[in-house]
């Protein structure tokens, strides 16, 4: 009941659930809690800031990233004296009030309405950062990272390059565990998919358009320097990557056996997290459309020619081949880990390992050799002398034999290389430490001796075994006759 009805002002202000002196405060200023208050125009408080605003607010205009930490000391060092720690809150308030009333627009994002099957997006992502280790040994790498825009299905593959190569395995390794294909394919503006023309036209290249046809996709790039117009890639790089981190917390160490096991802790974490979008993924995988007959060759074929060093050369990279190639054009298939060379249509060297980046070299010491042995004076100048090293006993048995014979040391040693080349070079390893262990001297005859040792096989010994006396069995069973243990 209200006071107008009752005129009791207790009775009404109890109804109202409020204290008497405040509802006779609402009777006599005739504003009742409902009502609107009336917009306040007026300050407060003093504005610490006034006077050097003007100052302040051309700061801001020059430069709206500033913040007001950087702000305020540039205060104290312009006014000595003038503004106390305490008052920075205040220049906060102040900046925010402004930036939102006479500030720069800022950058709208636009809400996307995706379609069942219409996009796919991928783009490359480096997991340095997770500290992932193989066998304790440090294991920098990337994934292709491969997301459906609309349900969120998600895969990846690992690889150390953003070639095309890792590109086209990684993409069609997700087309097939997927068991479709959608309409359209995002990409980042990748220099393994894109190419920048004269005058600044960017087009995709010829190898990128011949995979696309090959899945019949439709390929879209983003515009350079927008990485946020292939959001949905570039925010699950982000998800995936805490995900992983914290299951490595979860799992207690970092470290793995051998590549697999990790490839298939990832393929884990990845079904899991894919379990949650199984609905979205119905509708999604329902209008795919088909895979074609077959996969892409995912290597790139390259035709290239021996030097008389026994090298090629591969994407700015050295490789050596058998010395017997020299003068001749091989073809080179380069994956996305590893390359094979091929000789008048048959393999010559199988499953070399790629190397990353440019500048690189990998010489292959039984390539060389026979011409070292013949030529040992240039060993010591070698352009890539370390690559003769199989291992670090080798370098450390050069080393001695340059303390024991001079210039004589290199052909001492290619004559333990040679036997390396052409016995074991396991054994040959391990005589070498056998004769370091020993303090003995480094030199082929003792290498050679040891070699030769285990090389040759060892007699077969006579195994003699003692006749088993069963009549123990027959009192042991006697025995829990007796006691009643047996039927």
């Amino acid at each position: 009941m209200s006071y107008s009805k009752s005129g009791k002002l207790n009775v009404a202000a109890a109804r109202a659930g409020m204290d008497q002196k405040t509802a006779r405060k609402y009777l006599r200023d005739g504003v009742l809690p409902s009502d609107p208050r009336p917009d306040r125009d007026w300050r407060t408080r003093e504005d610490l800031f006034a006077e050097d605003w003007p100052e302040i607010e051309q700061l801001l205009e020059d430069a709206g990233a500033l913040q007001a930490k950087s702000v305020f000391e540039w205060l104290q060092r312009r006014y000595p004296g003038k503004y106390q720690d305490g008052q920075l809150r205040t220049l906060q308030r102040r900046m925010r009030h402004w930036r939102a009333t006479s500030g720069p627009a800022k950058e709208v994002m636009f809400p996307q309405t995706h379609t069942p099957g219409r996009l796919c997006a991928s783009d490359f992502t480096c997991m340095n950062g997770l500290r992932v280790t193989i066998h304790g040994q440090e294991f920098p790498h990337k994934v292709f990272h491969f997301v459906l825009t609309y349900s969120n299905w998600e895969t990846t593959t690992i690889c150390f390059s953003e070639s095309f190569e890792s590109l086209s395995e990684g993409l069609q390794n997700a087309l097939w565990e997927l068991g479709g294909v959608p309409s359209s394919h995002r990409t980042d503006s990748l220099s393994s998919a894109v190419h920048k023309e004269l005058g600044g036209k960017r087009s995709f290249t010829s190898r990128y358009e011949a995979l696309m046809e090959h899945y019949r996709l439709t390929p879209e790039m983003i515009q350079v320097g927008e990485p946020h117009e292939n959001g949905d890639a570039e925010k699950s790089h982000d998800l995936f990557k805490i995900a992983v981190d914290q299951e490595l917390m979860l799992r207690g160490s970092r470290d793995f056996a051998n590549r697999e096991e990790y490839a298939t802790f990832l393929g884990l974490l990845l079904a899991r997290r894919n379990a949650g979008r199984r609905e979205r993924f119905a509708e999604e995988k329902a209008t795919l459309h088909p895979l074609p007959a077959r996969r892409l060759a995912s290597s790139t074929v390259l035709r290239v020619r021996v030097r008389t060093s026994s090298t090629i050369t591969v994407l700015r990279n050295v490789y050596s081949l058998p010395s017997r190639l020299i003068g001749h054009t091989v073809v080179v298939r380069l994956g996305a880990e590893c390359l094979s060379v091929f000789y008048d249509g048959k393999r010559v060297e199988a499953d070399i390992p790629r190397m990353r980046g440019e500048g690189g070299h990998r010489i292959n010491y039984r390539h060389v050799i026979d011409s070292l042995v013949r030529k040992p004076g240039a060993f010591a100048a070698y352009q890539w002398q370390d690559d003769l090293f199989p291992t670090s006993r080798f370098r450390i048995a050069y080393d001695l034999l340059q303390t024991r014979h001079g210039i004589r040391a290199a052909k001492e040693y290619l004559k333990i290389l040679e036997l390396a080349a052409k016995e074991n070079e396991t054994a040959v390893d391990e005589a070498l430490r056998t004769l370091l262990d020993a303090e003995q001297a480094i030199d082929f005859q003792n290498v050679e001796s040891l070699v030769r040792i285990t090389r040759t096989p060892q007699k077969p010994r006579d195994v003699h075994v003692a006749p088993v006396d069963l009549s123990r069995y027959d009192r042991l069973l006697g025995d829990y006759r007796r006691i009643g243990c047996v039927a």
